[in-house]
């Protein structure tokens, strides 16, 4: 009974929507026919897994969201540990490390796109000035790059913060009692440290994965779907098949494939971490 409220919510404002979503991805729907679509059965899935333009959103999400979590975790652990003691004594510094999250993605992206602009963007222009040449950042063979550059800048002091806070939630107890026993500096943080953290490291890649794969606003703005779709993302290639297209079923399909390939990865990793529990007990 006291879970009602909360079924009953989930029910009205989830249950509803992800059943006609179901509805119009077997149908035949546009924007003038969306209170009247015609079954057309599984049509609109047929569509999407026969786009090479899906199948290439598919794999620049994935290496997307691979990459950037891995960097932005790679590099917000190190700074975690290296900065410690300075962020321990200085707290106040943990505010200006964070502005890059205060920030909107989309602003981020305008924001790049002005800065690295082949023709008006200052770095350009000084690379000139001082080397005499200049890469071209978002043109089709180094966007991809550019954008995963962008992405960790702006995420990464989300990671330092989880670090951090998992890093000072060790127990100076268990530090002071590992130099009793004679561990060394990298003993210390490769048995004490690092495996207590772990569970926080996992959650964080986890959480960058997720939003790294769904990735749309910055990299909309910063290039949109590139040349020839070399930057569009799964959530980009929805929208532009939904609002530019008007293929609402085929949109629709494609984004329940995401979600379904979504729950089955979740449910793989729950049964992963309950099988590792069991095994611990």
């Amino acid at each position: 009974m006291l879970a009602t409220p909360l079924v009953v919510f989930l029910l009205l404002f989830l249950g509803f929507p992800t059943i006609v979503d179901i509805v119009y991805s077997l149908s035949q729907v546009t924007f003038e026919t969306l209170r009247s679509p015609q079954l057309s059965g599984l049509g609109n899935y047929g569509d999407v897994l026969s786009d090479s333009g899906f199948w290439s959103a598919c794999w620049f999400s994935l290496r997307f969201g691979l990459l950037t979590a891995t960097a932005e975790c790679l590099i917000g652990l190190g700074l975690a540990i290296f900065l410690s003691p300075l962020l321990t004594k200085h707290s106040a510094l943990m505010a200006p490390l964070m502005l890059p999250l205060m920030v909107a993605p989309a602003m981020v992206g305008l924001m790049y796109r002005l800065v690295l602009h082949e023709f008006v963007g200052p770095v350009p222009y000084y690379l000139y000035m001082l080397f005499g040449n200049s890469p071209a950042f978002l043109d089709a063979g180094t966007a991809f790059w550019t954008l995963c550059v962008v992405e960790t800048l702006q995420w990464t002091p989300f990671a330092l913060l989880l670090f951090y806070t998992a890093y000072q939630a060790i127990p100076d107890e268990v530090r002071q009692a590992a130099q009793i026993d004679g561990a060394s500096n990298r003993q210390l943080l490769t048995r004490i440290e690092l495996p207590l953290m772990a569970p926080t490291i996992g959650v964080a890649a986890f959480i960058r994965f997720i939003d790294g794969f769904r990735v749309f606003d910055n990299v909309y703005t910063l290039v949109g779907s590139g040349p020839g779709g070399s930057t569009a993302s799964l959530s980009i290639y929805i929208y532009e098949a939904f609002f530019k297209e008007g293929a609402i079923g085929k949109a629709i399909a494609a984004s329940i494939l995401v979600f379904m390939a979504s729950f089955a990865g979740i449910v793989i990793i729950g049964w992963l971490a309950g099988r590792r529990r069991r095994a611990a007990a």
